[in-house]
């Protein structure tokens, strides 16, 4: 398993969110230019993490170059502020091996919940959450949230670009920034894969402020959704789509004998069962 932590100038929430990570087999930090002493805290704090270097700007970018470094079978992606919890991946481990293509964090069912979003997010996230549903024949509670786990062959089926150097003009490429998490939403839809969302608890930034900017990260949402629509199957990946279904048909009910979460005996026979018929 590969946990993603995008990060730029946090290097005093990495104590906080390092030290509360799980026992998994690789941490990678996407480092966005900081400025601070970020990845020598990091390093300090996990000395085995492995550090990439974002090649453009934006957390969707971030994301893009740490997807394409990780190792793992499974690939959980979470922020660097602190907001979200690394002690809830197990659950979005579990819901992959129940049988999801994709866990999606929700902050809006019964046992999830934020301290950070302001009314205005809330009611943008409703309304644009709404809109997908309709379009997109989903039913997302939660659009616009960043902690999500999926299986890493699925990878082709976002069909990010993390070699693309940043223009010249500095201009951001699209998908670079907070629409990201959208974007992986709606590819995820257009792909036709198994999504089980899975409640999370959202938690205020411990320190600094966020780059995040209601009004103009919520028209860059708006326009992506419709840079997405119609839902059709994207034909350059179509081939891509059907080799990552096919290598995760195969591994879905597999329990890795790399990822160290403890599991019950019991769990472990149920799913090496199923990982055989699953085989044969």
């Amino acid at each position: 398993m590969s946990v993603i932590v995008p990060a730029l100038n946090e290097a005093r929430n990495l104590p906080h969110v390092l030290g509360a990570m799980p026992d998994v087999d690789e941490v990678i930090l996407v480092d966005g230019g900081s400025v601070d002493d970020t990845v020598e805290t990091a390093r300090r704090l996990r000395p085995g993490i492995r550090v990439v270097q974002q090649n453009r700007k934006g957390k969707g970018n971030a994301l893009a170059c740490g997807f394409a470094a990780a190792t793992g079978d499974i690939i959980v992606m979470i922020d660097a502020d602190g907001s979200t919890d690394p002690g809830e991946i197990p659950r979005f481990v579990e819901a992959l091996r129940r049988g999801a293509d994709f866990a999606k964090g929700t902050r809006f069912v019964a046992s999830g919940g934020s301290a950070d979003i302001t009314g205005i997010r809330r009611l943008g996230n409703k309304a644009l959450s709404l809109f997908v549903n309709v379009l997109f024949r989903t039913r997302y509670s939660d659009l616009c949230y960043g902690y999500n786990a999926f299986w890493a062959a699925h990878l082709p089926v976002f069909g990010l670009d993390h070699t693309t150097p940043r223009p010249a003009n500095g201009q951001w490429l699209w998908g670079d920034g907070f629409e990201i998490e959208t974007l992986l939403n709606l590819r995820v839809a257009r792909a036709g894969l198994r999504v089980e969302e899975v409640a999370s608890y959202e938690h205020r930034r411990i320190h600094g402020v966020s780059n995040l900017n209601a009004i103009t990260d919520g028209f860059r949402v708006l326009r992506t959704i419709m840079r997405e629509w119609p839902r059709k199957p994207i034909p350059r990946l179509e081939i891509e789509m059907a080799v990552a279904a096919a290598t995760v048909a195969g591994r879905r009910h597999r329990v890795s004998t790399s990822t160290r979460i403890h599991r019950t005996a019991a769990t472990g026979r149920k799913h090496a069962r199923a990982g055989a018929r699953g085989i044969s």
